[in-house]
C-alpha cells in the first residue's frame, strides 16, 4: 500500500516512547496507518512512469545547467565588455560578442578563456536538451495522453505532470487536486474584510509547472490573458489574477487528465479509474471556483469506478 509520509508522521506523534524518528519508528508507524487506514491505494510499478521520471529529471538538470552557465557568462561579458551584454543571450550571441574583445592584461585573457570555455559548455547542453526534449515528446505522446495539447505545456511539463500525479483518479473532485498542487488559496478573511491569500504548501514541481503554462498563457493573446484582465479589471491586484488564474489552470488540467484516464478505460486493455459524473467534467467550469479554498476539514469520500469496459 502506499502510506503517505503525513500520515505515518502523525502516527508517530502519538506513539510512546521517546519520539525520535528511527527505522524502527518508521516501519511501525507505516504499518499502523497501513492496517487501521481506509482508502490507501496500492503501489504500482510502473515502467513507463519510471522512464518518464529518469528523462524529466535528467531535463531539468540540463536546463538548470543552462541558466547558471549563463548567469556566470553574462557576468565575464559584463566586465570585458561594459553595457554591452544582455541577460538573456544565445551561445552564437554570446561568441559574436566575445569575438571582439582584446584583452591585453593576463586577468583579461583569462577572462576571455573562461567566456569561451562557459560558450563550449553552453553550446553542448543546448543540444543535449534539445535531444532530451525530442526523447521526452515521443514517450509522452505514447501514453496518449493529451496534456501537451494545451497552451503552456510542453514535453517537459507534461511528463512532470504525469510522474508526480500518477493515477489521477486518486483525486475525488477538482479541489482535492487543487490542494495538491498548492494553487488552492488559503481563506485569510478577518472580520468583514474577506480575503485569501496564496498557498506555499503542496507539490512545488507541479506548482512550478502551472505557473510556466500561466507565464506562457499571459505572453500571447489567450483565454488565460483575457481571464487575467478580467480579474484586474474587477479589482484585483496582479498577485491576486495570477493566483486565480493558476487555480483555473489545476481546473482544466485535472479535466484533461480525467479525460484521458476516460479515454483510456473505455480503449481495450484499458483500466478502471473514477468516473467522470463529477462537476469538474463539464466543458466550463463554475466561474467562482478558482477563487474558492477547501471548506473546512477534508471528509471520508467513496471513490466511484470508472465503468467496466467488456
Amino acid at each position: 500500500m502506499d502510506v503517505p509520509p503525513k500520515l505515518s508522521a502523525r502516527a508517530r506523534v502519538f506513539a510512546t516512547g521517546q519520539g525520535r524518528k528511527t527505522d524502527a519508528t518508521d516501519a511501525h508507524s507505516i504499518a499502523l496507518v497501513g492496517t487501521r487506514m481506509a482508502g490507501l491505494r496500492p503501489v504500482v510499478n510502473d515502467e513507463q512512469l519510471a522512464l518518464l521520471r529518469i528523462l524529466v529529471d535528467r531535463r531539468r538538470s540540463l536546463g538548470e545547467d543552462h541558466t547558471r552557465m549563463i548567469s556566470q557568462l553574462h557576468q565575464l561579458l559584463l566586465e570585458l565588455i561594459p553595457g554591452r551584454a544582455k541577460k538573456s543571450l544565445s551561445a552564437a550571441q554570446a561568441k559574436a560578442l566575445l569575438a571582439t574583445v582584446r584583452a591585453r592584461d593576463a586577468v583579461g585573457k583569462a577572462r576571455r578563456r573562461v567566456a569561451a570555455e562557459l560558450i563550449s559548455d553552453l553550446e553542448r547542453v543546448y543540444r543535449r536538451y534539445k535531444e532530451a526534449d525530442k526523447e521526452l515528446t515521443e514517450l509522452v505522446a505514447s501514453t496518449g495522453t493529451t496534456l501537451m495539447d494545451l497552451h503552456g505545456i510542453g514535453p517537459s511539463g507534461a511528463a512532470r505532470l504525469l510522474v508526480e500525479v500518477g493515477d489521477i483518479t486518486r483525486f475525488p473532485n477538482r479541489a482535492h487536486f487543487a490542494s495538491w498542487n498548492g494553487t488552492a488559496p488559503i481563506d485569510a478573511s478577518s472580520g468583514e474584510q474577506v480575503r485569501h491569500r496564496l498557498s506555499r504548501a503542496g507539490n512545488r514541481q507541479i506548482n512550478r509547472v502551472l505557473h510556466i503554462m500561466a507565464t506562457v498563457q499571459l505572453r500571447n493573446p489567450t483565454e488565460g490573458r483575457a481571464y487575467f484582465d478580467r480579474k484586474k479589471a474587477s479589482g484585483k491586484t496582479s498577485m491576486e489574477a495570477m493566483r486565480a488564474l493558476k487555480r483555473r489552470l489545476s481546473d482544466i488540467i485535472y479535466r484533461c487528465m480525467i479525460s484521458d484516464a476516460v479515454a483510456t478505460a473505455a480503449a481495450p486493455g484499458g483500466h478502471r479509474g473514477t468516473t467522470t459524473d463529477s462537476s469538474v467534467t463539464d466543458s466550463h467550469p463554475p466561474a467562482g471556483s478558482s477563487e474558492k479554498s477547501l471548506p473546512g476539514p477534508a471528509e471520508t469520500q467513496d471513490r466511484t469506478l470508472l465503468p467496466a469496459v467488456y
